[in-house]
Formats: C-alpha cells, structure tokens, sequence
C-alpha cells in the first residue's frame, strides 16, 4: 500500500485551516520514505506499525475490537469527541463513519511520524475543510484553545474523551496528552458551568460598579511598580497559622497579600497585608463583614474586581481601587496598555498573575494548602472554616490531600502559571497539596531565602529615592486617581427595531418551518453575528447569544416551541440594552452636567 498517496492533499489541507499543526509537521516529522519500513501486515491481515522490540500496535485485538464503543448513543449531533492517538487512522476513521456530519472530531497526536502516517493512508481533506476533523499541535496552549473551542458541545451536547489504546504503546506522550487534556475538560466545565450560571450576575455587578470604578482609578500605572521586590500571597488554608512568624518578619522587605475573604484569618495570626483582593461575585462574600475589623482593615487597601457585589466595596473600610477581568466588559473595550486579568476563578492564582504584571520577584507561597488536613478546611477566623467535605484527593508531601474539583483546578492553573511565566516560587509548606513548580521550605528557612537588606530599617530601599515598598505605595496611590467618564449613545432604539424586524420574518417563516427551515437557520445565524456585534453588550449578552446557538446547533428541525424560545430571548435581550442604556448613558448625562 501507498502510504503517501494522500499526504501531499491532506498537508495542504491542512496548512489552509490548520496551519499551525501543518508548521508542526513540517518541522518536526521524518521523511515520509523512511516510514516505509515500519509499515507490517499483523495476524489480522491488517496494515499495521511495527514497535522497536518487533511487536505491532493491534497484536493483541483488531481495530474494529478497539474503538467499537466509542461513537455516543446520545446526543451525537450536538458533541464532540477529542482522540488522543491517531495510529494509522483506524479509530479516526471509525468515528467519521459512525458519527453524524455535524459530531466533531478533535485528534491530538504528539508523535509526528505517526501523523504523516495517519495523513498518508486516508484522503482527509473534506472533513478538514469543513471543520469536522481538527487536528492539534501537542502544545498546552494548542489544546486549551481547541477545547474551549468546542463549548457548544459542552453547553448542548458532551465532549466525549478517548483515549487510544493502542497508541499508548508507543511510549508515556500519549498518557501525557490524555491527562491534560481531561484537565482541560475539568476545567471548562468549571468555566462554562459558572459563565452560564452566573454571566448575568457578574457583568450585573460590573455595571453596577461602573461609574465607581471610573471613579476610583485604574491599575494602568503599576505594570511593573514592584521592580522586582519579593511578594507574598497569603492564603486561608490550616497552615497559615504555622506560618505566620515567618511571614511578618518580612515586614517592609516584601509586599504581602491576601484575599479579602482571608483578612479576618490575617488578623488573627498578627499579619495585617500590604494589599487585598477580591474576585468573588457572590452575596457570599459579604459573610467576611460579619468577622471583619474594619478599624484594623481601613490601612489595607483593596483590589476589587469589577464584577463583585457593589455591596462589597461600599462596605470596604479602607482605599479601593478596581480591577477589569477577562469575560467582562472590558474583554472588548480596554485599551491596549489596560489591564484585564484572567483571574482565573480563585483569588490566589489571580494574585500570582497580578504581582507577575506588576513586576514581583520571587514569591511566596503560605497557607495555600489547596485541601484538608484532617477535618479541617482553613485558618481560624475565615468564615468558611467549618466546612469539612472534600470529595477527591490531591498528591502531599506525606500521602493523599483530601480536596475539591473547585481547589483541584486552581492548583492545575497555579503549577501551569509558574511554569510558563517561569515564575521563583517558594512554597511553606504545611501539609497540604504538592504544588509543582514550588519550592518547598519550612517557615524557619524563610530568612535564608528572603535575607534583610543592608538597610532593613529603611522601606524605601535605603536611600530615600521612593524605591521599594514605599515607591510602590506612592504609585498604589496615586492609580486612585478619578479617570475620564466616557461618553455612550443609546442603543436600545436601533436594537428595539432591528429585532423586530427578524421576529416578524421569523413569524412568517415558521407558519410552514419545514419547508423553510434553511431561511430560519440563516436568520437566526445573522441573529447570532447581531448580537456579538456591540462589544459593549457581548458580555452581557453571553447567554442569550448562546441561546441563540443552541436553536441552531445540531438542530435539523423547527417548530413553533423554538420561535417562542426566540421571543422569550429577544425580550431579555432588550431588556439588557435597556439596563446598560441607564447606566451608560446616565454616566455620559452626568458628565455633561
């Protein structure tokens, strides 16, 4: 057999829609000729790859054995299936003859020769075109792009993970491969599954916090203010006890912070930060208020994202200053030299990212136990502190760390942040999760890591020049300076009018569906580019516009259920224009005045 004969086509293919997997095969895959050799007929009688120590990949059990109870019985129009390990094709194309057109195909082969292989032997070219097969480049942030591109399917189908067998043969990649990339599910689950339920509170919030955020600065002025001084991120969990003596003798030779959450924990060991944060969206952190001194927080200042409760931030006793984070307004309408951080969904790993931007040097890791030690969950003071379920384990320095998806997720992050930002970070460790990356050290070894200065007793780095923490304090406070109020004009007028006209088109349409179901797909398609169009409302917009998605995705079929499904969307749609509206242009009125 051939084992070029369709290479050339499918690579060309792919260098039109994947170009970045074509550059990966092209400069890391052998010459297809010297391929020839491994290529062996099996006991099957089948095409197969002969191993280094002389066995072949389906040996043990023929393909149709192997991949037989991979394509879903449920919901297969609407998923997507990610394939790690292409071999020669076999499972890929079991799936493409036994899933519907629109089931989507990710396939993730590290091993380049193996996908010359796979490209060469089947003609590929019409499901690359169309976007049902997508090859991935084995590279993290390849597949994190690739899986949250497949959020539909998520949110109106499943996405499906199989793992080939016979591919893991070759050697511990594709064991690799599979375990990041059920994290990266993991993780947009947790994502997806938070946006849908709570994109409408959060950029709620944010409007809410507008004109106040405006009001209060912005963080544009501290990229980079620390200058490489040391930092500590304080976290909640048990150990942050143990630690804290180690901790606050780092006062004035590392800035210290903590989420605001863990400010009443902070008191109670004797620690009082340089900085607070708080990304929390929900009423729940309002709970911090019922344990909080506000006479001993009023000389904390805090770092509030946009999205949390305004609530949050009228009851802050001390300075505020605002931070724009991705998935909200300001995803789409910054500046190029704003800052909108990904926080990430936990606070200790948005604090990484943000003394990252701010030029931190080496940082400190306390009380970030990610888990339990035995019935406890975290310090005293914390208002969480008596929550004793953990449903999974994590790997500790002494055995099992028990833990929750929630905690698992933002370990992954943070061991993913501190090496791709190649980040110098101390661990003090105290029982809990391994965080890989970190260097683990006693509390009593801090000293050695983080030795005094030659002028301990100056905070401005001895010289008087406004270095140090206290130049950094001097432009902390000076962000907290009012910014300009934009001005916006109404949009509900032209929205009002241009849904209006589509509802009427649709009504016509959907008097005889079945005959006009390719117009109504096509007009809720032009719907759909509607509704992104204004990057001010996309993220308000986030479920509708994925409402709108779902009357489209996998759907060969309509009725009158889906055109009041339309009606129902429209109708909140508007009434979110409405709401940004008031206060868009109530700021701009206010302004003018």
């Amino acid at each position: 057999m051939n084992h070029t004969r369709f290479l050339a086509e499918n690579t060309k293919a792919l260098a039109a829609a994947q170009p970045q997997v074509a550059a990966w095969l092209a400069a890391n895959a052998p010459a297809p000729e010297t391929l020839a050799p491994r290529l062996r007929l099996n006991r099957w009688n089948m095409l197969d790859v002969e191993l280094e120590d002389g066995r072949r990949l389906f040996d043990a059990f023929p393909p149709h054995f192997a991949y037989r109870s991979w394509p879903p019985t449920e919901q297969a129009e609407r998923s997507a299936t990610i394939i790690v390990g292409a071999n020669l094709g076999y499972g890929v194309n079991h799936m493409l003859e036994n899933t519907p057109p629109r089931h989507r195909l990710l396939v993730l082969e590290p091993d380049p020769a193996m996908l010359t292989l796979c490209l060469g032997l089947t003609d590929y070219r019409p499901f690359i075109q169309s976007g049902r097969l997508t090859f991935v480049e084995p590279r993290f942030d390849a597949l994190v792009a690739a899986v949250r591109g497949c959020d539909k399917h998520f949110l109106f189908g499943r996405i499906l993970l199989q793992a080939d067998l016979a591919s893991q043969q070759i050697g511990p990649s594709y064991a690799h491969w599979t375990r990041v990339c059920r994290e990266q599910l993991d993780a947009l689950s947790v994502e997806l599954s938070t946006l849908r339920r709570a994109q409408d509170v959060m950029v709620g919030n944010e409007l809410s916090n507008f004109r106040r955020a405006l009001a209060d600065g912005d963080m544009k002025s501290l990229r980079g203010a620390l200058g490489g001084l040391p930092a500590v991120i304080a976290g909640a969990g048990p150990s942050l006890a143990a630690s804290a003596p180690a901790v606050a003798g780092l006062a004035d030779r590392a800035l210290v912070t903590a989420a605001l959450q863990t400010l009443p924990a902070m008191q109670a060991v004797g620690i009082r930060p340089d900085l607070a944060l708080c990304i929390d969206y929900s009423d729940g952190i309002l709970r911090v208020y019922d344990r909080l001194d506000p006479e001993w927080a009023r000389r904390v200042p805090l770092v509030y994202s946009t999205k949390v409760q305004p609530e949050v931030v009228r009851r802050y006793p001390g300075p505020t200053l605002p931070l724009w984070t991705v998935g909200g307004m300001a995803t789409f309408i910054a500046g190029k030299d704003d800052l909108v951080l990904d926080a990430a969904g936990n606070v200790s790993v948005a604090l990484l990212r943000l003394l990252h931007w701010m030029g931190a040097g080496r940082m400190v890791l306390a009380g970030q136990d990610f888990g339990w030690r035995g019935e406890i969950s975290h310090a005293a003071g914390h208002h969480a502190a008596a929550i004793t379920v953990g449903t999974l384990e994590l790997p500790g320095r002494d055995g099992p760390v028990r833990s929750t998806l929630p905690y698992a997720t933002a370990l992954r992050d943070m061991e993913q942040d501190i090496r791709t930002l190649n980040l110098d970070v101390v661990n003090l460790y105290g029982g809990g999760a391994l965080i890989r990356g970190a260097r683990d050290i006693a509390p009593e070894d801090l000293d050695s890591e983080l030795p005094p200065p030659a002028d301990s007793g100056r905070a401005d780095g001895g010289d008087g020049s406004g270095h140090g923490l206290a130049g950094f304090r001097q432009r902390l406070d000076a962000a907290m300076a009012p910014c300009e109020q934009p001005l916006f004009a109404p949009r509900l007028p032209h929205w009002r009018t241009s849904l209006r006209n589509v509802q009427k088109k649709l009504e016509t349409l959907f008097r005889k569906p079945e005959r006009h179901g390719a117009e109504i797909v096509e007009m809720l398609g032009r719907v759909h580019f509607f509704l992104r169009q204004d990057p001010i409302c996309t993220p308000y917009l986030y479920n509708e516009i994925m409402d709108v998605s779902g009357l489209v995705h996998g759907r060969d079929r309509f009725g009158l259920p889906q055109l009041t499904e339309f009606r129902q969307i429209s109708r909140r749609v508007l009434d979110k224009i409405r709401r940004i509206d008031e206060v868009m242009t109530s700021a701009a009125g206010e302004r003018a005045a």
